[in-house]
């Protein structure tokens, strides 16, 4: 008897503290494709993030943290099996990722259907987080609104009026419903919306179209242009010569090597996600140091991005103690956490990520390679109203 009542409280003991061989996190992501420069970031700046918060052990609890990288090739279905994949076949505990939205939208259901948590970043379509969202995911990328309001302030002035050029997909139609949305509440008028196919090269129609809309019109001209991967559309219409009505081109940040071709627009206002200079805090400096240090150059946009959801991943665990989805969950809503871009904050409702964003205005150093976005200010979590376009 005295046997069996041992054996039975090593067995609840074990259970109230469970002995986790190892933790699996599963990063699906799109290695290859049109956004692997975007991708190669992302998951280097995982690895950095999970080193940093585990201060270097790459172990929580004494239990070793395995990653386990699957490539979604920018493909939705192929996203959506290899995450299936990844909670069924190799249990993973918790998933980060993927890069293009297209591509999270198909894995969201995933997600509730295995009942695990899906870190999304960097996808940033407004309905990963709205319409789509579950309440497995949380997403520590920034989203279409975020990018949107924060452009709207640092453009929104009086007299301003604004033509739109965006892809033709989630992530653009997105960020377009977005910025008229933030920009309704500002004394700019949106004038103009133009979309264009994803791998569009030739942008001559489209601005034309925005031109012929332009040109005459009153006031202070903007051209505010969302697109990511190929296409140089900033660089293709100002061969075109905007300046003959009157217009500028404007944008939002992204990557270094991107914004080589932002030295064609000195003064050229926006908001950016990330600028390694812009924020001022013990992690980017870190990021920063230990980037230059591995890799010979300054850490990226989406670099700060992958380390935000491998510190996030990282405190959510421990905070949890547990790799238990329900204690996640309850360890996740609301928990604020140190990222290279300052506090963010999940928010409860959505599971969105709240952090600050930066305006800037474009400078340029004939001895830097890229344009530099100097920071004009910090665009903080309290300046920002986020929607929250879930409806549960």
């Amino acid at each position: 008897m005295k046997f069996k009542l041992t054996v039975a409280l090593t067995a609840l003991a074990a259970a109230a503290f469970p002995a986790w061989a190892e933790i699996r996190i599963a990063h699906v992501y799109d290695k290859t494709g049109a956004l692997e420069a975007y991708a190669k970031q992302s998951h280097d700046g995982l690895m950095l993030g999970l080193e940093y918060a585990t201060g270097g052990t790459m172990e929580i609890n004494g239990e070793k943290i395995v990653v386990i990288e699957k490539d979604s090739q920018l493909k939705p279905d192929m996203g959506k099996a290899l995450l299936a994949e990844a909670f069924g076949d190799d249990d993973a505990h918790l998933a980060i990722g993927p890069i293009g939205s297209g591509v999270a939208l198909a894995m969201l259901p995933v997600a509730e259907e295995y009942e695990k948590i899906l870190i999304v970043e960097p996808a940033v379509a407004d309905s990963v987080t709205g319409e789509a969202w579950n309440r497995y995911i949380f997403r520590t990328g920034r989203n279409s609104s975020q990018d949107a309001i924060s452009n709207a302030i640092a453009l929104g002035r009086e007299g301003v009026k604004i033509a739109t050029l965006a892809q033709d997909y989630a992530f653009g139609r997105d960020g377009i419903a977005a910025f008229k949305e933030a920009l309704a509440g500002t004394p700019a008028q949106l004038v103009h919306e133009e979309y264009a196919p994803t791998d569009t090269t030739d942008f001559t129609a489209y601005a034309e179209r925005i031109f012929n809309a332009m040109k005459d019109v009153d006031g202070e001209k903007k051209l505010f242009i969302i697109w990511a991967g190929a296409g140089n559309p900033l660089g293709k219409i100002q061969a075109m010569d905007p300046s003959r009505f009157g217009i500028e081109m404007a944008t939002g940040g992204n990557i270094l090597a991107a914004m080589a071709a932002y030295k064609d627009f000195p003064g050229m206002e926006g908001a950016t996600y990330y600028y390694y200079e812009s924020p001022k805090n013990a992690v980017n400096d870190w990021l920063v140091k230990e980037h230059m240090a591995r890799f010979g150059a300054p850490p990226d946009f989406f670099t700060a991005g992958g380390m935000s959801a491998g510190i996030a991943a990282v405190e959510a665990l421990k905070k949890a103690g547990s790799t238990d989805t329900e204690a996640l969950i309850t360890a996740m809503e609301g928990m604020e956490f140190e990222t290279p871009k300052g506090k963010m904050m999940f928010r409860a409702e959505d599971h969105q990520a709240l952090q600050s964003m930066y305006h800037f205005k474009i400078r340029v150093d004939p001895a830097v390679a890229w344009a530099i976005p100097d920071l004009v200010r910090e665009i903080g979590i309290e300046d920002m109203n986020i929607p929250i376009r879930n409806k549960r």
